[in-house]
């Protein structure tokens, strides 16, 4: 079924496409996210990001020797190492160029680590935030285009003051992302007066989550914190919070943010606040009009920065005209950030042109991308609120 879908993924993309100059090349990216297990609601709007990159780029015919573009998806589960592994591996055998992945932090050092290292191959995360992927030693393969959850929890620091909140219970998912992001909002919270009164992890997948619910009870705080996913442990720390009167009221940071959440618990979420990275640019709104045309959610969490990870990827290809991992990293950071042309989603095959006649672009994308430091981005964040059984943006930061 994996090896049909995929087949019809790249059918797809390539259906009714001819050049004159025929297609002397085939560029092949690997998808590698969570279409199984605690985001996989997200999956479906990041996987199609990602390949409506793809998809521009191969009808304008500019990408090397006109080349395709294929996409190739695999499943990280977002939390199963093995598995993100095994098909990392696979994607590497099955000859991709690159890798848009992986997606929830853990696995995504896992891949980078055991896969993307020794194979001399480049990953570009759209999703990934733990604080400690900046640091790891990665060959200078490592991209994404979310920013750090040490940003992030400045930003939930900020909103937390803003509305009047004093002092929280925080609960996180047992892994990397959730332990990075715990610590970044226990830290920036209490260095602007807040208190936290708890932090404590949880497990994802568990069936009854009132004990851990009861101890951050007893704890107390204004409202609870939930650093986790939002298809399992977050959801249920969630509901088996409303159904105890443990807490109404809930801070959402970004693996929580998505339709799905709201949807399945109802008006009891409304007034329940977050953020997630987004950016009020001039090339979301275009690439929200995009998706919409293709048939998905453009403003779906890390949709955007995965059309935008896909396209840094041919980008820099045709910067270094070349395919090969070893020859066109480098290139990234060159067409993510100035000096250049300025590049909105819809535009990719003009900044092929540009670069093929040697000149050079400043890619904005879908979210205003700049990266700094060791390749990631600076970061931008949309506040949210649950209004009415669904989150609606309030502020952008």
């Amino acid at each position: 079924m994996k090896k049909l879908m995929m087949a019809t993924a790249a059918a797809a993309l390539t259906a009714g496409t001819a050049f004159a100059g025929g297609h002397a090349k085939e560029v092949k990216l690997g998808v590698l996210l969570g279409f199984t297990g605690p985001i996989e609601s997200l999956a479906p709007a990041m996987g199609a990001g990602a390949e409506l990159a793809m998809e521009e780029v191969t009808k304008s015919g500019k990408l090397l020797d006109a080349a395709t573009v294929v996409s190739v998806r695999a499943d990280t589960g977002c939390i199963d190492n093995g598995l993100s592994t095994a098909n990392g591996e696979k994607l590497v055998a099955d000859g991709v160029n690159g890798i848009v992945g992986g997606d929830c932090s853990g696995v995504t050092g896992a891949i980078l680590q055991n896969v993307a290292i020794p194979n001399g191959m480049v990953m570009i995360s759209p999703s990934a935030t733990s604080p400690g992927l900046s640091s790891m030693e990665d060959n200078d393969l490592f991209f994404r285009t979310s920013p750090s959850d040490a940003r992030e929890g400045q930003v939930m620091a900020e909103v937390l003051k803003e509305r009047g909140i004093n002092s929280i219970a925080l609960t996180y998912t047992n892994n990397d992302y959730g332990k990075g992001l715990a610590d970044a909002i226990k830290s920036s919270f209490e260095e602007v007066g807040g208190e936290v009164t708890i932090v404590t992890a949880h497990e994802d997948g568990k069936g009854d989550y009132s004990a851990e619910v009861a101890a951050l009870a007893s704890a107390g705080g204004d409202i609870l914190v939930v650093a986790g996913y939002l298809d399992q442990g977050g959801l249920g720390i969630i509901q088996a919070s409303l159904d105890s009167g443990a807490y109404d009221t809930f801070g959402l940071p970004g693996g929580m943010i998505g339709d799905s959440l709201p949807k399945n618990i109802g008006s009891d979420l409304d007034g329940s606040f977050g953020q997630i990275a987004g950016s009020d640019s001039e090339g979301a709104a275009i690439y929200a009009e995009l998706a919409k045309a293709a048939g998905f959610d453009g403003t779906s969490a890390y949709s955007p920065e995965s059309y935008d990870a896909a396209a840094l990827f041919m980008l820099a290809m045709q910067a270094a005209n070349s395919k090969d991992p070893a020859d066109y990293g480098s290139k990234i950071l060159e067409v993510a950030n100035a000096p250049g042309e300025k590049i909105n989603p819809g535009e990719l095959g003009k900044a092929l042109e540009i670069l093929a006649n040697g000149g050079d672009i400043d890619y904005e994308g879908a979210t205003g991308v700049e990266l700094i430091g060791p390749g990631e981005s600076a970061g931008s964040y949309r506040e949210i609120e649950v209004k009415d059984g669904a989150n609606a943006t309030v502020k952008f930061r």
